[in-house]
């Protein structure tokens, strides 16, 4: 996947339109960290954190929508 796509997949997730690309590349950065880590492939480790960003995105639209858990 390149940095190109990724970053329209973070936009899709909730990204601001304006630091997709950045977050992106360092997205793809700790994911090749995380997977040297880890001992898993670069496609899980970038899975994983695509998955915490989208619930962090979620929580955060969420709380400001006025939802109190």
């Amino acid at each position: 996947m390149t940095d190109s796509e990724l970053a329209e997949v973070l936009k899709g997730l909730g990204c601001p339109a304006g630091r997709c690309l950045e977050m992106a590349r360092q997205l793809d950065k700790r994911a090749h960290q995380l997977a040297a880590q880890k001992h898993q492939t670069h496609e899980r480790a970038l899975a994983d954190l695509l998955s915490l960003m989208s619930q962090g995105w979620a929580a955060r639209e969420r709380n400001s929508e006025g939802f109190r858990p």
